[in-house]
């Protein structure tokens, strides 16, 4: 028997594979690698490039956490927070209403707002021409500053409460008033050349009655830091 022919147990070795097939496996698996790199590198530069881009930021722009809201920033105070404050208007007529300052409606704006009333609490400014006296009580009111004052001024004249008008809750320099026998003095308008009373007007304020001039005919009480005014006797200006 041939030998080359014999079944024993000798095991046949596969076959090499071509030499072409080899080198196309071996280019596909540098493909894969050099692909993978490329990918790797391209993630690397997309985040590199954005954490440039949030360092950079331009000047005057901030970056915003979103962890939390962001709070707003300050305003004016909105409109009715406090019942006629310190430069709210009203309206005319009997009944007394809080409007914008630019509506038709307005008619007075408010100088000063105090708690009490007139008599104890703080002075009004010279310029009031009239005071208003404010409750705001309910279930309904604003602010805490529901009982007290308001010291207006009207958005247009006539002004009352300036010096020499006759008119106006303060009497103050440049005023005329009357005098009865009782003591009692009653403001006019110092242009008003009627009635038989005789007429003074209020030259200066001062702290007491010593210093005033000694031409003073009338000792007239004010309010204030100097609540003492001279006045003069006079027929009219």
């Amino acid at each position: 028997m041939d030998e080359r022919m014999s079944s024993g147990a000798r095991s046949r070795r596969p076959a090499p594979l071509p030499a072409r097939v080899a080198l196309a496996a071996r280019v596909a698996l540098s493909a894969r690698v050099v692909l993978s790199v490329r990918v790797v590198l391209a993630v690397a530069a997309f985040v590199v490039a954005l954490l440039l881009t949030t360092a950079c930021e331009a000047p005057g722009r901030t970056v915003t956490d979103d962890r939390g809201p962001v709070p707003a920033p300050p305003g004016p105070s909105p409109y009715g927070v406090v019942f006629l404050g310190p430069g709210d208007c009203s309206s005319r007529g009997p009944v007394i209403r809080e409007v914008f300052c630019r509506s038709e409606k307005a008619a007075a704006t408010v100088l000063a707002r105090h708690l009490g009333t007139p008599s104890s609490g703080p002075p009004c400014p010279d310029a009031t021409d009239f005071v208003l006296h404010v409750s705001e009580t309910g279930t309904g009111a604003r602010s805490r500053l529901t009982t007290g004052y308001a010291c207006m001024r009207n958005l247009e004249p006539p002004h009352p409460g300036d010096p020499g008008q006759g008119g106006g809750p303060l009497t103050v320099v440049g005023d005329c008033v009357t005098a009865s026998r009782a003591g009692e003095v009653t403001e006019t308008a110092c242009a008003d050349a009627g009635g038989r009373a005789p007429r003074y007007r209020v030259e200066s304020a001062v702290r007491r009655r010593a210093q005033c001039p000694d031409d003073t005919d009338l000792f007239v009480s004010l309010r204030g830091e100097k609540p003492v005014g001279c006045a003069r006797r006079s027929t009219g200006w």
